[in-house]
């Protein structure tokens, strides 16, 4: 990176910098790599450079192509998916759930699906007893233990639950119930974090604040500007 930054002014590098965040986007999407890491790696490698753009920079391309390629497809996939995702977390709205991941975002691929975060309850067992009230098929539980974040090991290891279900229309939706600890009840709500990619806070979407957005801007995407 340091020899790159001596033989290019800033506006060259910037172009690198772009150049690399397409060609690993491209990756991506295409489905030859899985992870971000990878792709920017692999693409500088292709492309001959030492230069490594951000997740959010890969993000950012990552959505373009999907615009470009798919068009209103992806639009009208965008309002389907949140439209099912709203059926959902309306079986489990007093649970305090929210939209998260690339469907709150708006920049989704082909192959997203739903991720809901539960707020209201450390107990999996009572969301899945809610869904299957409300008629909605639970495919799979599995509980999740995350050591590390950033490449940096968590002080207390977070524990998550994640439902998968197949939504009303046939979609898959995961939700995530962070599992009950004396760390947790004594926070009194789950944390959702900050972005692996965008590098802000996550807030997701409510009940109401979703059923807002389908009746006002459907397509709208929440991504933080540079």
């Amino acid at each position: 990176m340091a020899l790159i930054q001596k033989r290019l002014n800033r506006r060259e590098l910037e172009w690198v910098r772009k150049r690399v965040a397409r060609e690993a986007a491209r990756l991506l999407y295409e489905g030859a790599v899985d992870e971000y890491i990878d792709a920017k790696r692999l693409a500088a490698r292709r492309l001959g450079v030492d230069v490594m753009p951000s997740n959010r920079e890969v993000a950012i391309e990552l959505d373009r192509i999907g615009d470009e390629l798919e068009g209103e497809e992806k639009l009208h996939r965008l309002k389907r998916l949140r439209e099912e995702a709203l059926k959902v977390m309306e079986a489990i709205e007093d649970l305090e759930p929210r939209l998260i991941g690339s469907v709150w975002r708006g920049n989704i691929k082909r192959e997203s699906d739903i991720d809901i975060a539960v707020l209201g309850t450390t107990d999996p067992e009572e969301v899945i007893e809610r869904l299957k009230e409300a008629g909605i098929e639970v495919l799979d539980v599995e509980e999740v233990v995350i050591t590390e974040r950033g490449g940096k090991p968590l002080d207390i290891p977070e524990h998550y639950v994640n439902i998968k279900v197949r939504t009303p229309g046939g979609e898959k939706a995961e939700i995530g119930v962070t599992v009950s600890s004396p760390e947790l009840e004594r926070k009194g709500r789950v944390d959702l974090g900050r972005c692996d990619f965008f590098g802000d806070k996550i807030t997701g979407l409510s009940v109401e604040e979703l059923r807002k957005l389908l009746r006002e801007d459907p397509y709208r995407k929440f991504i933080p500007r540079g």
